[in-house]
This record gives structure tokens, sequence and C-alpha cells, in this order.
């Protein structure tokens, strides 16, 4: 048994996780704002994380075997954390995002085309970190929301007085309604009506996780011991936004309509003109197995089905 907090753990996969965790025999506290009651057995804690003081005084003499941050997006909640949780914890576990590789987003070192990124491909001991920067604003955050994990990983492995892990998560998909970016759901209500999608001029591939791997991924990650740094997260096998239209069409008995975007036209939330993919090597090595997204992605578009206002035919 553990003591473990979660910071977040609200939805989706980081509810999942605080439920596994409970059913696993350790002891949680959830750190929240109250948006939801986390699940019985759990102690919680109403504070929001940007109070410094307020998260250090709820929190008392508390001290915990790891920590799973959820919720960090900017430096500054970094170099908070690292001040709150440096006498308080033996591990901490960040939940970044594949968009720390988004080329679009920063300069990173060359990688060959169809080549799935490894981890080193953005180094958090020298990425560079700028404090001084709008984190406070929402607006220029959700603008620079790949640089502020990549300069959150850059604080927690410089700063941080504890071991540390930042689990990098591919595309989420799975639990129907809890799946909240409304992504798949994108794709599954226009398919689902007959009606048509909007793609770029070349489609290349993407790597995807379920909400549950990723829950599973988490857990292990705060409770092993004896690595530390980035891990990415993602299910075996790429997938474009044809071939995850193919499987809401074999779901639905429609045949997917697309068409091509027109020039500076956006595209759906999964259409990319670059081979987004990430290599998971690193995790399988340290002992995780990952699931093959064409095993679970069937499942993951019934229950996008199933919670859609538009009925399959």
């Amino acid at each position: 048994m553990q003591r473990i907090c979660v910071i977040g753990g609200s939805r989706y996969f980081g509810k999942l996780l605080v439920q596994r965790l409970l059913l696993a025999g350790h002891r949680v506290t959830v750190v929240n704002r109250g948006s939801a009651p986390p699940p019985p057995g759990a102690e919680h804690f109403v504070v929001d994380r940007d109070d410094e003081a307020a998260l250090s005084a709820a929190l008392g003499a508390r001290t915990f075997d790891a920590v799973v941050d959820q919720i960090c997006y900017t430096p500054v909640q970094a170099a908070s954390a690292v001040r709150v949780f440096r006498d308080r914890t033996r591990r901490y576990v960040m939940t970044s995002t594949i968009e720390v590789y988004d080329p679009a987003s920063a300069a990173l070192p060359a990688v060959a085309r169809d080549t799935p990124v490894p981890e080193e491909t953005v180094d958090p001991a020298v990425w560079p970190v700028r404090t001084d920067l709008p984190w406070h604003d929402a607006d220029y955050l959700d603008a620079h929301y790949a640089e502020g994990k990549r300069q959150a990983e850059a604080v927690f492995t410089r700063d941080g007085r504890f071991p540390y892990v930042s689990v990098r998560s591919a595309h989420v998909l799975g639990g129907g309604a809890q799946e909240f970016t409304g992504r798949l759901a994108h794709y599954t209500e226009r398919i689902s009506r007959g009606a048509e999608f909007v793609v770029r001029p070349e489609e290349l591939p993407t790597v995807f996780i379920h909400y549950e791997e990723l829950a599973g991924l988490l857990l292990w990650a705060a409770t092993a011991d004896g690595f530390t740094g980035p891990l990415n997260a993602c299910s075996d096998g790429l997938l474009d936004v044809h071939g995850l239209a193919a499987a809401i069409g074999a779901a639905t008995g429609r045949t997917p309509v697309h068409r091509t975007a027109a020039a500076k036209e956006p595209a759906g939330p999964f259409s990319f003109d670059r081979h987004y993919a990430m290599s998971n090597d690193r995790a399988k090595r340290l002992g995780f197995t990952f699931a093959r997204t064409a095993d679970w992605l069937p499942g993951a578009v019934a229950e996008s089905l199933a919670v859609s206002t538009v009925p399959a035919a």
C-alpha cells in the first residue's frame, strides 16, 4: 500500500486512475477545485492548485509516496508544485502530452519523416524556461499549450527535489460521454448521418491511447521505482483519419464521405499533414505492455455512437 496524491482526478482517465488506485488498496488524497467528488474512500481537499499557500495549508504535514499531477500546464504551476511537494513526496508524475513534439510550436531536432519520435527529441533538462510570460492568461495559455507543457517538464526535471516522470500521452479516446474533448464525436456524428468531414490534401498517421490504458500506465508510473524522465504513452499501431473513418463506417454501416480542405481551411481534429507519431519503446523496455489501437478502437467508436444525438443507420 502506498499513499498517493492526485491533483485533478475529477474526470475521464484521472477519475479512473483514482478508482484504480483505491481498488489496488492505496491511500488516495485528491486535490481539485471540487467540480466533482472523488470516489468513496478517497480523502478530498477542495483547493485551487494555483493558490500555493492554500494548497500547502490544506496538505498540512501529510507526506506521500507519489504525486500524480493531472493539471499542470505551465512552468509557474510546476515551480509552485516543487515548493509545495519538495519535502512531501518521494516521487512525482506529471501528465504531459504528444503536443510537446509539435514542430509548429517550437524549433525541434529533425526526425526522419516516417520515424516515431523518441523521448529525447524534447529534452526537458535543457529546455528554456520563461516564468515571466503571461501564463495566467487563458487565451495565451490556450495558444501556447505545448510550450507550457515543455516548460513545466523542464522545471520539474531541473528544480524538483524528487524523482520525476512525465507521461507524454497520445490522443486519448474511449469512454463515450466521458471523452470530453469531442474529437471522436466530431467524426462519429458526421459519418453516422452521412455528412462529410474535411481532410487535408495529404493525410499522415498519428498515435492514440485508450483512456483505460492511460490510467493504467499512470498507476504503474506512480507506484514503480527505478526510472525517471519522459515516457511516451501510446498504443501500438499507427492510424490516420481515413483508418479512423473506416472503423466508424464499419460500425454504422455508412460509407464515410470526406472533402479535401480548401487553402487555409481547417480540417478535422485528427487530420494531420505531418507524421505525428511517438515511439513507445522506452516504456516497453521498462516493463509496460501496450494494447493495439486496432483492438480497442471498435469499442471506443461504439461508446461514442451510443451517446450521439444522431442515430446510426
